[in-house]
């Protein structure tokens, strides 16, 4: 389904490449991300998936090349760059919440700091948000009272509190145990059937077929292949792929 990228993707990267040192982890990407849609990020360790998603929003800085979001080239730094990172929103792998502030404060904190919304609303709001993620409950307790899987979804509604145009998931459930994994992917398959657009980096193989409108695989920095689920899946072309799915298809 990748025609939703169509002619005005809300992101596109152009020739990007990244270095650490001597190791070169993004070869030449070039991409786009239509409006809407739920491209699932998938490969090996170490092939520069976690990266990608940093680098569009300037986490990580680039070498060269060029990424545009939303029609404007990524500022480097000040204001303008605030501004971006205030319409992607993100969820880590650890999930970064304050762990001084309940889960309430650390929804609110974004929109009351940045978006300059008062706090009756930004709390209204930010009830909504838990509620959509199904943790009314913890509102007021701490991060460290929460389990993974609900602190994780309470990292989702503070990036959904910020109202982004585009979500970006770096490895969501690789820290959660096993039991907690499916209620954070039942979030994210809800937000994909919202419309959210989004990026996820995941292992989860199960979510990239049910939410993805394509899947790109990536290998030693490259994109090496990406396509529908149902191609990609099936009748992958590259050998790379096929290595790569006869591996973990098979546990």
């Amino acid at each position: 389904m990748t025609e939703i990228s169509g002619s005005d993707p809300l992101v596109r990267l152009e020739g990007v490449n990244k270095h650490f040192g001597p190791l070169h982890v993004l070869k030449d990407i070039g991409l786009s991300v239509g409006r809407g849609e739920v491209v699932v990020v998938i490969g090996p360790s170490g092939s520069g998936k976690s990266t990608l998603c940093r680098v569009i929003n300037r986490l990580e800085t680039t070498d060269t090349g060029t990424i545009v979001f939303d029609g404007r080239e990524l500022p480097a730094e000040g204001r303008a760059l605030a501004r971006l990172r205030s319409e992607v929103g993100m969820v880590f792998q650890s999930f970064n919440l304050f762990s001084h502030k309940t889960i309430l404060e650390n929804v609110t904190l974004g929109p009351t700091r940045v978006r300059k919304i008062s706090r009756q609303q930004a709390e209204q709001r930010g009830m909504e948000l838990l509620e959509r993620v199904g943790i009314t409950s913890q509102a007021g307790k701490y991060p460290a009272q929460l389990s993974g899987g609900q602190q994780q979804r309470a990292a989702i509604a503070r990036a959904l509190a910020m109202d982004p145009k585009m979500i970006l998931f770096d490895e969501p459930t690789s820290a959660l145990d096993p039991e907690m994994v499916q209620e954070v992917l039942d979030v994210m398959t809800g937000l994909a059937k919202d419309g959210m657009t989004m990026m996820v980096v995941t292992h989860e193989m199960g979510f990239a077929r049910r939410a993805a409108n394509r899947i790109v695989f990536m290998a030693d920095g490259q994109i090496v292949e990406e396509g529908s689920p149902s191609e990609f899946f099936t009748q992958p072309s590259t050998e790379r792929a096929r290595d790569f799915l006869s591996k973990i298809l098979t546990h």
